[in-house]
């Protein structure tokens, strides 16, 4: 009979960080653990550990970056074909729904409330998104909504599709939201200029536009907290 101690170390090396998740639980595995359980199997002359290695190492080690990646970029690394590809691009946008989940009994308190709580909107976007996120009296998040995709620069606005959604959900305030993909956290001329015209309409209708936030990956810019006139 085989009485050889079963470890770890005596597994493929492609399959020991299933073992690890299994006897240590997943926040022990790196992040190239992590992603060489989605890899599956390696190549001829590299292990999916050394796949997700250099991956990772494209991508700077910023998850972020590797989930903007298409599956045709992704395509282009070492080893990986449309199945893995496919894979890596499934299991980055589940964590990004996950992260989308936002309660309705969320109260809004601060520019850094909007932030912290809607900032995953924006994450992994190379082009301009515009949402609106309608409170009640209490304010508190009724629901968001995307109005609208755009370019790397911009994205055109229609008033009328923010009040339509405003007025049908029954929202007595809301708060506008959209990001720079560049990194500038400067408000561009025509932002401001919207941002006054849309106050403007909701105050002769007695809906309250709370503020206007600027998202980036590395911050954001509150026309509220900067005191710019609206």
């Amino acid at each position: 009979m085989n009485t050889t101690k079963f470890t770890i170390k005596s597994l493929a090396e492609d399959d020991r960080p299933r073992e690890k998740m299994n006897l240590k639980g997943k926040q022990a595995l790196s992040d190239a653990e992590l992603l060489a359980i989605l890899i599956n199997t390696g190549t001829k002359d590299f292990s999916a550990i050394e796949l997700a290695k250099m991956i990772l190492n494209k991508y700077q080690n910023d998850l972020n970056l590797l989930a903007r990646a298409s599956i045709s970029e992704l395509c282009k690394s070492k080893g990986i074909g449309p199945a893995k590809a496919i894979t890596i691009a499934a299991a980055l946008e589940l964590g990004r729904r996950k992260d989308a989940y936002v309660s309705k009994k969320l109260k809004i308190t601060s520019s850094k409330c909007i932030y912290d709580n809607f900032k995953h909107l924006f994450e992994d976007k190379v082009h301009e998104e515009f949402y609106i996120i309608l409170l009640n009296r209490s304010n508190q998040v009724i629901k968001y909504v995307l109005i609208s995709k755009g370019g790397l620069s911009s994205t055109i606005v229609d008033g009328k599709i923010i009040f339509k959604d405003v007025l049908e959900n029954n929202a007595s305030a809301f708060i506008m939201c959209h990001n720079h993909p560049s990194g500038n956290l400067k408000p561009s001329q025509s932002d401001v200029d919207l941002t006054k015209r849309i106050n403007g309409f909701a105050k002769m209708i007695d809906i309250q536009l709370l503020d206007h936030l600027i998202f980036t990956d590395n911050g954001y810019y509150s026309f509220v907290d900067e005191g710019v006139s609206f």
